[in-house]
């Protein structure tokens, strides 16, 4: 597992206020203001941390941990991590037309029906998302619940899953700097031909360090 920390970089504020809509406009896309694909944003921003098929942009007091899936240790997810809340991002292949988040977001509302918790639909900054409640049993045994916020994002033939727990599944109406840093988030899928709701893996970057240094 690779631990990364940032130095200070400004929020997406200035982004999302550049693509707001104009008089008399359409509607704006749930991904007007980010999350962006490779083709739209400049990968070589050095404020940027290169995971491989996420680029994920640093900011102060953030750090960035790369989880392994299964027995082949292969990096699925990336958890964004701050004082009080953290973030888990995993990107996945899509098909050319949108709509694999609703496709998605069915199977995991069935998914909390299974391990009996609870489950509300709402529309965020990104269209429609989940707020979870999951049972869990405590470190001390007692029973205790697990409360998260899912957040799906389509792209130009990938899907972008962002998990908020700790204060920002707590309270959702809350941004912060998490969905600040989701929406920076750059998803490289790749050329390659891959089936819908494939995992696109991460890669340890160049510049990790151990945990505690700072990345320049």
């Amino acid at each position: 597992m690779a631990i990364l920390r940032r130095k200070k970089t400004e929020s997406a504020d200035e982004i999302a206020a550049e693509t707001e809509a104009h008089e008399g406009a359409g509607p704006v896309s749930p991904r007007a203001a980010g999350p962006w694909d490779v083709t739209e944003r400049d990968t070589d921003d050095p404020a940027y941390v290169d995971l491989g098929a996420l680029r994920v942009r640093g900011r102060a007091g953030m750090e960035i941990r790369l989880q392994s899936d299964g027995p082949e240790d292969r990096i699925g997810a990336a958890l964004v991590v701050t004082e009080d809340a953290a973030m888990e991002l995993r990107a996945f292949a899509g098909p050319r037309s949108p709509g694999q988040w609703e496709v998605v977001r069915d199977d995991l509302v069935a998914e909390v029906e299974r391990l009996e918790g609870e489950c509300v639909q709402s529309d965020g900054p990104f269209g429609p998302e989940l707020h979870v409640r999951i049972p869990v049993t405590l470190d001390d045994g007692q029973p205790g619940v697990q409360p998260s916020r899912i957040v799906g994002v389509d792209g130009p033939r990938w899907m972008l899953r962002a998990t908020l727990l700790g204060r920002a599944a707590l309270e959702p109406s809350d941004d912060g700097v998490l969905i600040d840093t989701l929406r920076d988030v750059v998803v490289v899928r790749g050329p390659e031909a891959m089936a819908a709701r494939e995992p696109l893996l991460l890669t340890p970057p160049e510049s990790a360090v151990a945990p505690g240094a700072d990345v320049d």
